[in-house]
C-alpha cells in the first residue's frame, strides 16, 4: 500500500473531506465523509457501529478495500486512518440515511473524474491550478513562475521515486539538503524567517526565491541522470551539489544588488506591497 501520495482538502457543502492520491485515484477519509452525512459529534463511533453491521450483512470484501493511510488531523500531526476508494465510498454510503447521500455521490464522481482527466492531460491540473492562485491574489508574473517550478519539482521527484527515494521523510531529507544549499536554511527554518507554520513554503516566496529554488532543483534532477546516481547517499551528494550550484548564483546576486535574496516577507505582505504599488500608481 505503500506510495508516493498527493494530500489535500477538499470541500462538500462547506464541509472539509481529507483526500489522498493513492495509487493513481483519489482516496478520501471515511469518518470525514460520515461526519459530513450524520453530523453530530461521534463520526468515529459511527463508522465503527456500520463497519461491523456491514460486515454482518455480507459485506465481506470490505476490510480489504479499506485501506489505512496516513492524514493530517487538526493537531498537525499525521495518522493512520481508514480511508476508500470513489467505489468503496459508494457503497459504505449507500447505507447512511441521509438526504445528503445522493449530492455526495455525484460529488465524488465528479472529483474522482477530476483526477482521472488530470492524469490523462496534466494540462488540466496546471490550469486548476492557475485559476485557485488568481482567485487568492497572486500576480500573473508569479503564477506564472510558481507552476514553472512545481513542473520541475515533479520532474525532481519522479527522478528521487525512480532512484530509491520511497517516503516523505527520505524527501524531506533531500529537499532541505538542496535548500541549505541554496539558502543555508533548512525549509522549517526559513517558514521561521517567513512566520509561516502550516502555510506551503513556496506559495510565500519572492520571484527570485523561486527562481533560486527551481535552478537547485533542475540542477539535481540533471546530476542525477548524468552521474546515474541510486540510492539516498548518491541521491543526498547531488541535491547538496544542485543547491550549492544555486547557493553561488544567491551570493553573486547578492553581492550585486547589495541587499539578501532571502527575505522575511510572506504572501499578504508581498500582496500588501504590490497593492500600495499600484494606487500609488494611480495616484
Amino acid at each position: 500500500m505503500t506510495t508516493k501520495k498527493d494530500k489535500k482538502l477538499t470541500v462538500f457543502q462547506g464541509k472539509q473531506i481529507r483526500k489522498t492520491l493513492h495509487e493513481g485515484e483519489w482516496w478520501f477519509s471515511i469518518i470525514d465523509v460520515v461526519e459530513v452525512l450524520v453530523g453530530g459529534d461521534r463520526p468515529r463511533k459511527y463508522w465503527n457501529d456500520l463497519k461491523k453491521k456491514l460486515l454482518q450483512e455480507g459485506y465481506d470484501q470490505l476490510s480489504e478495500k479499506i485501506g489505512q493511510l496516513k492524514m493530517q488531523s487538526n493537531d498537525g500531526k499525521s495518522y493512520a486512518t481508514d480511508c476508500a476508494n470513489t467505489e468503496t465510498m459508494f457503497r459504505i454510503i449507500q447505507s447512511i440515511p441521509s438526504p445528503k447521500v445522493e449530492p455526495l455521490k455525484r460529488w465524488l464522481a465528479r472529483v474522482g473524474k477530476e483526477r482521472i482527466d488530470e492524469i490523462e492531460n496534466p494540462e488540466l491540473a496546471m490550469g486548476r491550478m492557475q485559476e485557485l492562485y488568481e482567485k487568492k491574489g497572486y500576480p500573473k508574473e508569479w503564477i506564472d513562475k510558481r507552476l514553472r517550478g512545481i513542473a520541475v519539482r515533479q520532474d525532481l521527484t519522479d527522478e528521487w521515486k525512480d532512484r530509491g527515494a520511497r517516503t516523505n521523510s527520505e524527501y524531506a531529507i533531500l529537499t532541505n539538503e538542496i535548500m541549505q544549499g541554496t539558502f543555508n536554511l533548512k525549509v522549517e527554518e526559513y517558514k521561521q524567517v517567513k512566520d509561516l507554520e502550516r502555510e506551503n513554503l513556496r506559495d510565500h516566496m519572492t520571484d527570485i526565491e523561486l527562481i533560486l529554488t527551481m535552478l537547485a532543483e533542475a540542477t539535481t534532477t540533471e546530476l542525477h541522470r548524468n552521474r546515474d546516481s541510486q540510492g539516498m547517499t548518491p541521491l543526498k551528494k547531488d541535491a547538496h551539489d544542485g543547491g550549492a550550484v544555486a547557493g553561488r548564483t544567491r551570493k553573486d546576486i547578492e553581492a550585486q544588488t547589495g541587499k539578501p535574496v532571502i527575505t522575511g516577507a510572506n504572501f499578504k505582505q508581498l500582496s500588501a506591497r504590490k497593492q500600495q504599488k499600484l494606487k500609488a500608481n494611480e495616484d
